[in-house]
């Protein structure tokens, strides 16, 4: 792996770099980004092709290595700069927003978990200097989207790492610069006994082994890959995945994902008012009949940002406290709200299209909700809302009804 080894140099260049994009608010430099998502995104549905301009936009932008601290020639962007970045996305171009959220879910068990390791701060750097887009392989072979369960494990000596891998989705896995992924910690550990070990490109290679043809979020090219895998022994996280998983790996997914969700269904909320006024200038005045489907819109669109700005106070107020962080309340709320943020995107997309009839029912013209439809209804199938209710169900009757509002 060919690596800078002038850590003078390299320290020089993060900052250049950081001072470059911070000159501009994050909240402008997502805004240009949307802009250009926006434009391709009919292109990018239509096609089922990867968002190039957008992520190249991202790119340019520093949005990539914004979560990077500062330390290593980041920005040092919050959690919530980061679901911000998915909202915006998401009311442009729903798989460019998945993309940048998955991406961003890595960088983030990265920055909470990398530290102190020489090989994970050195990543942190390359991805804060050349905004390297990193993919996630959670699914492997029949296990469902069952991410605690790992058939694949790792082989480790005392300086490398190996792994072959049946991942039945890697999404945008063709066009990343590097792939997270999850293994069993060795080939008699049991299948919950897992590890996180993070690829750069020069370390795997990829096979196709299954296509992408669906019926929405196409552009995030999640294929399937057979992934062969050769590093450093230094490339595996010292803590062990289910601390990762439930510190940050669950609830930053969950408040990211549900953020480019609650996007796509801003955007077509915005589309049913814009139907909705036309109709009412064209009739003197009087409202369709479907302003009561725009006002059910709106109203389940209110709940569900209001949902996802509670979980998200709560995540940030617990954040570096491991303890509150697994507790059975926090552990259930967060991945509740994934079930509650998924179903919500869909009514609020569901009650637009209703809102502005044949209009938003068309593929084309002003007023088409068709893309947004499709695209957020993989949000409830993205790892299984009923995978995850089965999941919780125990932890569900053993926490507490909370006995007063703000509890």
């Amino acid at each position: 792996m060919a690596m800078v080894t002038d850590s003078t140099a390299r320290d020089f260049t993060s900052t250049a770099v950081s001072f470059r994009h911070v000159a501009v608010p994050l909240s402008q430099r997502v805004a240009q980004v949307a802009a250009i998502a926006a434009s391709e995104a009919d292109g990018v549905d239509r096609d089922s092709r990867f968002p190039h301009a957008a992520i190249e936009a991202a790119r340019e932008q520093g949005l990539l290595g914004a979560q990077i601290p500062v330390e290593f020639g980041g920005e040092g962007a919050t959690i919530h700069d980061i679901t911000e970045m998915c909202y915006a996305l998401g009311r442009a171009c729903a798989s460019t927003a998945m993309i940048v959220a998955m991406h961003q879910t890595k960088v983030a068990c990265l920055v909470r978990h990398g530290r102190g390791s020489a090989w994970h701060e050195r990543l942190m750097r390359r991805i804060a200097d050349e905004q390297l887009l990193i993919a996630s392989s959670t699914t492997e072979g029949n296990n469902g989207g069952n991410i605690r369960a790992s058939a694949a494990a790792i082989e480790v000596t005392t300086d490398a790492v190996s792994l072959v891998r049946d991942a039945t989705v890697i999404s945008y896995g063709a066009q990343a610069d590097g792939v997270m992924t999850i293994a069993r910690r060795a080939n008699d550990a049991a299948a919950s006994d897992q590890v996180l070990v993070v690829f750069t490109k020069e370390d795997y290679t990829l096979r196709p082994t299954l296509g992408w043809e669906t019926l929405g979020m196409r552009g995030t090219c999640s294929r399937g890959f057979e992934l062969k895998a050769n590093g450093l022994a230094a490339q595996v996280f010292a803590e062990p995945y289910d601390r990762i998983h439930a510190q940050t790996m669950t609830p930053v997914a969950h408040l990211s994902w549900s953020s480019a969700w609650a996007g796509i269904a801003a955007a077509s909320v915005e589309r049913a008012q814009a139907f909705i006024r036309k109709a009412a200038r064209g009739a003197g005045g009087q409202l369709p009949p479907g302003a009561a489907h725009y006002n059910a819109a709106k109203r389940s669109l209110i709940k569900l940002r209001a949902l996802i700005s509670s979980n998200l106070d709560t995540y940030v107020a617990a954040e570096f406290d491991e303890r509150a962080l697994s507790a059975l309340d926090f552990q259930s709320a967060i991945n509740l709200l994934k079930v509650e943020a998924s179903e919500l995107a869909v009514e609020t997309v569901m009650s637009a299209m209703r809102a502005c009839g044949l209009s938003g029912y068309r593929n084309d013209g002003d007023f088409t909700v068709g893309r947004h439809l499709r695209d957020v209804l993989s949000a409830p199938l993205m790892i299984n809302n009923d995978r995850i209710l089965a999941n919780i169900g125990t932890a569900s009757l053993m926490a507490a009804v909370p006995a007063t509002l703000r509890g």
